[in-house]
């Protein structure tokens, strides 16, 4: 899309631009979520959510009709902005089932996210410039002939738009009831006369711990944690594409969009797999920190690997580079969720929207970040082909490992706090 827009003057320039579209979306979230979560708290999650994809069928839409470079830029800017959905659905799953299913609910939040970052760019790859790739279907002076990517961004809204009208259905989980002045202080002098000394003393400070969310360290611990792992995660995602489909003489792999449309599509159906069925017990075994720290330390060696396969040919080059994409995703998905997991239970019902919105404020600054670095990063590396250090892609990923070696320092005991489960009750 990039390319088409004609912002960029040579090939290997078009990721810089690429970064700073997939740029927009972040910032407009980071600049909002602590809102949109401060609103869940307020008027229940259903509304922020309902709004939330609202958006995405609006502003979607308008992406996919971008003319200019900044026109793309601004659409996926305000859908960013106007976009609070991730932060109170978090809430919502912790809210929604018994805390034994605790897991499997963020799971498929998680997952959620992660297959829609996989099936996005498979249904550009398969669906973008339509009337090129199927001239019997669409004609060039067909509205898709016209607008070479609006098909994928349609399907997108479309699919947005039946998901809106099915959150008629969905139960709100944040219940506030009004209760009369006089009842409400013969409750409390009920339990003021019951309850125990010390117990006040606990329950004062439980209070005192609930008014600053910045004074509560498993929190922000582990919200840091997700930032550092959210950053990796983006920057991989957005230097994968531009790997795999540029030129081998750039230390590429040269395959078309369709070849790697059908390797994340591959990925996302694994996903959804192994968060259904593999994750729960793996968590259940080892617990959110443990199953993190041995994920993150796999999948250094993964992403090591990565740019020798541009040394590799077909057939072997589709099934190993599958196979990695598979495990590396999967691993990501692990570290995740169990930080969401770890924010989830450092706080009560009555903060977890503004909390996620926190987590979401954080998340967002840092893969708003990721992907103009990674696109600024990926072609300074295409341009130092012949240098002694890491040269070329080599570069971009080990880079990549040094931010998940970070994450995987930061959670160990040193830094990322344990949160006491009656905390969150």
């Amino acid at each position: 899309m990039i390319r088409d827009l004609h912002i960029a003057e040579r090939t290997e320039d078009i990721g810089f631009y690429a970064g700073f579209v997939g740029a927009a979306f972040m910032f407009g979230r980071c600049l909002t979520s602590t809102i949109w979560g401060i609103a869940a708290d307020r008027i229940g999650r259903k509304p922020v959510v309902m709004f939330g994809v609202f958006s995405v069928v609006i502003f979607n839409t308008l992406f996919g009709l971008s003319v200019t470079y900044w026109m793309a830029i601004a659409t996926r800017f305000l859908l960013g902005a106007l976009n609070g959905l991730l932060g109170p659905m978090k809430a919502y799953a912790i809210e929604v089932c018994r805390p034994e299913h605790e897991a499997l609910a963020l799971s498929l939040v998680s997952t959620a996210w992660g297959i829609g970052l996989i099936i996005g760019p498979a249904l550009g790859g398969y669906l973008a410039l339509p009337a090129e790739k199927y001239p019997n279907i669409f004609s060039p002076d067909s509205l898709f002939g016209r607008f070479p990517y609006f098909l994928p961004c349609l399907c997108t809204s479309v699919f947005a738009a039946a998901v809106l009208i099915s959150c008629i259905w969905m139960p709100e989980t944040l219940h506030k009831h009004k209760v009369s002045e006089n009842g409400n202080q013969s409750v409390e002098a009920l339990e003021a006369h019951l309850i125990d000394p010390k117990e006040k003393v606990e329950q004062s400070n439980s209070l005192d711990t609930k008014k600053s969310l910045f004074k509560n360290w498993p929190l922000m611990s582990s919200i840091i944690v997700y930032c550092v792992f959210s950053f990796h995660d983006m920057a991989y995602t957005e230097v994968f594409s531009l790997w795999a489909e540029s030129d081998r003489m750039y230390g590429g792999l040269s395959l078309s969009s369709e070849d790697v449309g059908q390797t994340l599509a591959i990925t996302g159906a694994s996903l959804l797999v192994y968060q259904l069925f593999l994750y729960p017990r793996i968590n259940r075994v080892l617990g959110p920190i443990k199953s993190s720290q041995i994920a993150a330390g796999l999948c250094i060696p993964i992403l090591f690997a990565y740019p020798y396969m541009t040394y590799l040919s077909e057939p072997g080059l589709s099934i190993i580079l599958n196979i990695a994409s598979v495990i590396k995703n999967n691993l990501g998905v692990t570290i995740i969720t169990g930080t969401f997991i770890l924010q989830n239970n450092a706080v009560s019902q009555d903060q977890r929207g503004a909390a996620n919105g926190l987590a979401m404020t954080g998340m967002s600054f840092f893969k708003a970040v990721a992907p103009a670095g990674a696109g600024i990063v990926f072609s300074w590396a295409q341009k130092r082909q012949q240098a002694f250090f890491f040269p070329g892609d080599q570069m971009v990923f080990f880079l990549l490992n040094i931010i998940e070696l970070l994450g995987l320092l930061l959670t160990f005991k040193f830094f990322l706090a344990v949160p006491d489960q009656s905390d969150s009750n």
